[in-house]
């Protein structure tokens, strides 16, 4: 038996789906850009709040509370968690997988096949690669790992295959080369690695 898929309006929106309906194309709003055939509609928790020229592409996954920026970019294949924040002109490539408590911040870009866990902070045009020598060689991209905790500085930038250790900080402006062990701060250009001070040694609040 031919089941029919469900209104994607009305899944986001519930009863005031022709309300919303109307707010989604005067913004330019797009939930669902079908990027090859076959592919589905994404999965919405509740109580999303999408602004203007948001997109989502199609086979992604988001949970509850979901709030973004304008001119976000949600590409294919990407997992969201509850009570993320993705801020203006933020770009996700896709194939990447986002926590729950998540925080990030304007004009940040995540590339393809980027892991970021929970209770993450990623601070305004902070830049992951996940090539580390681009069109040169021939590479397997490889996004950043962040794991929880951590707290990622204002215009920072990372090579590709960066693992970012529970608990660490990333200063504003470092140039990270090389993986943060877990409770460390990287600072500088290129980042050293230094012990956290014992004040900054607390959970992420977010």
């Amino acid at each position: 038996m031919h089941r029919q898929m469900p209104n994607i309006k009305s899944l986001l929106f519930g009863d005031q789906e022709k309300e919303w309906g109307y707010k989604r194309e005067s913004e330019n709003i797009i939930v669902g850009y079908g990027y090859k055939k076959f592919s589905k509609p994404p999965v919405i928790g509740k109580n999303p709040l999408l602004r203007s020229n948001t997109v989502i592409y199609n086979d992604v996954t988001i949970g509850d509370n979901l709030r973004t920026g304008h001119n976000v970019l949600i590409r294919e294949k990407t997992t969201i968690g509850d009570d993320v924040l993705i801020g203006t002109n933020t770009v996700i490539e896709g194939h990447s997988k986002i926590g729950s408590n998540v925080s990030i911040q304007s004009n940040v870009y995540l590339p393809k096949n980027s892991y970021i866990e929970d209770n993450v902070f990623i601070g305004p045009c902070a830049c992951f690669t996940n090539d580390r020598y681009p069109i040169r060689v021939k590479y397997k991209l490889r996004g950043p790992i962040i794991r929880q905790g951590a707290s990622i500085g204002a215009n920072s930038t990372f090579l590709s295959r960066i693992e970012v250790g529970e608990g660490a900080m990333v200063a504003a402006g470092a140039v990270v080369t090389r993986n943060v062990p877990p409770w460390s701060l990287a600072i500088g250009a290129p980042a050293r690695i230094k012990a956290l001070p014992a004040k900054l040694r607390v959970p992420n609040n977010i």
